[in-house]
C-alpha cells in the first residue's frame, strides 16, 4: 500500500498487507522523484488507483509499472492502462464497491454480500482503553455512548449543539455514560457541544492514535457521528454506528455511509439534492441538516444502548 503517514496505524498490523510505502513523511509530502525511484526499483506488476490524482498516476507511469487500473473519466486517465468508466460522485455505487470493481477490469472475480472492512484491536489497546474508562469513573457495566461531533470538513455537519442536547438527553437514563470525542484542531466544536450537554458528560479531544481511538471505540455500545473516517473506524471494530449524512449526491450515504449491517443514517428528507448550500466548500452547517431532530436519533440510540 502507498499511503499517507497518518493512516499507517490503520493497516500496519493488518495480515494481508505485505508492505507500505509513503506518501509523504507526516508534514510534507516525498519528493517526486524518489518516490518514482522506490516504486521502479520494486518492480511493481499492477498498481490500482483507489484515490485517483493526476500528481499519483503520473508517478505510476513514469515508474513504469506495466499495469496501471484507474478511473476512465478523468483528464489524466491516459496514464492508466486499464479503465473503470464510473463517475464516483454520482453515488451509484458504494466507494467501497468502486474500489472492488478496479479488480473486476483484470477478471478478478469480486462480490460485496460477504465483505465488510475490519479493524482487529489487539487486547493490550483494549485493556489500555478499559483502564481509561476506569479513570474517567465510568463502571464496569454502564452502558456508553460516544459522540464525535467534527468531520474535518469532510461533510456537512449536524450542528454541536445537538449533540450536546443529545448527550444531556443520554445521560439522564440511567446507566449511560457519554462520551463526546474530537481529533485534532476540534477543541472548539467539542467545547460548543459540551456546553449543551452539562457537566456529566465527558469530552476527550485529539487523545488518541487511530488504533488507540478503534480500541476505545469498540468498548462503545453506539457511536454516533457525522461523516467522517472515526464513523468508519468504529463500524470497522464491530460497534454499532448513526451516522449523520448530507442528502446531496456526492456527500451521502449511498456513496460514503459505513459498511455495516449494524449502523442506523439519517439525512435530511425533502431537501434538493442540488443544494447550493450543502455544496458550499466554505461552511460545514447547512439548514438541510437542522431538519435531522435530536429525538430521532436519541430514539435510535437507545434500541442500540437497551
Amino acid at each position: 500500500m502507498l499511503i499517507r503517514k497518518y493512516t499507517e496505524e490503520l493497516v500496519a498490523d493488518d495480515n494481508n498487507i505485505d508492505q507500505i510505502l509513503f506518501y509523504d513523511d507526516g508534514k510534507e509530502l516525498l519528493p517526486f522523484s524518489s518516490v518514482i525511484a522506490s516504486l521502479r526499483n520494486q518492480h511493481f506488476d499492477i498498481v490500482f488507483h483507489t484515490y485517483p490524482r493526476y500528481r499519483l498516476a503520473l508517478m505510476t507511469w513514469l515508474a513504469r509499472i506495466p499495469v496501471r487500473v484507474g478511473t476512465g473519466y478523468r483528464w489524466y486517465s491516459f496514464f492508466f492502462n486499464r479503465k473503470v468508466f464510473v463517475h464516483r460522485k454520482t453515488a451509484e455505487y458504494h466507494e467501497l464497491v468502486c474500489n472492488l470493481m478496479l479488480l473486476n477490469v483484470l477478471d478478478i472475480a469480486t462480490g460485496t454480500e460477504d465483505i465488510a472492512p475490519r479493524i482487529e484491536v489487539s487486547p493490550s489497546l483494549r485493556e489500555k482503553a478499559r483502564k481509561l474508562l476506569q479513570s474517567l469513573g465510568i463502571k464496569e457495566g454502564e452502558k456508553i455512548a460516544i459522540l464525535h461531533p467534527g468531520s474535518g470538513g469532510s461533510a456537512r455537519d449536524w450542528n454541536p449543539l445537538h449533540f450536546g442536547e443529545l448527550a444531556r438527553k443520554l445521560e439522564q437514563k440511567s446507566g449511560v455514560r457519554v462520551i463526546i470525542t474530537g481529533g485534532k484542531n476540534e477543541e472548539n466544536v467539542v467545547q460548543r457541544a459540551k456546553s449543551a450537554a452539562g457537566d456529566s458528560a465527558i469530552t476527550l479531544v485529539d487523545k488518541f492514535d487511530l488504533r488507540e481511538f478503534g480500541a476505545l471505540a469498540s468498548l462503545a455500545n453506539v457511536f454516533i457521528a457525522n461523516s467522517t473516517g472515526t464513523l468508519h473506524i468504529a463500524a470497522a471494530v464491530g460497534t454499532p454506528v448513526i451516522g449523520l449524512y448530507p442528502q446531496v449526491i456526492p456527500l451521502s450515504a449511498k456513496r460514503w455511509g459505513p459498511y455495516t449491517d449494524k449502523k442506523t443514517i439519517f439525512s435530511p428528507l425533502n431537501k434538493p439534492v442540488d443544494c447550493t448550500e450543502c455544496l458550499k466548500q466554505q461552511n460545514n452547517i447547512c439548514a438541510c441538516m437542522e431538519t435531522i431532530t435530536v429525538d430521532q436519533v436519541y430514539t435510535a440510540a437507545l434500541k442500540y444502548l437497551e
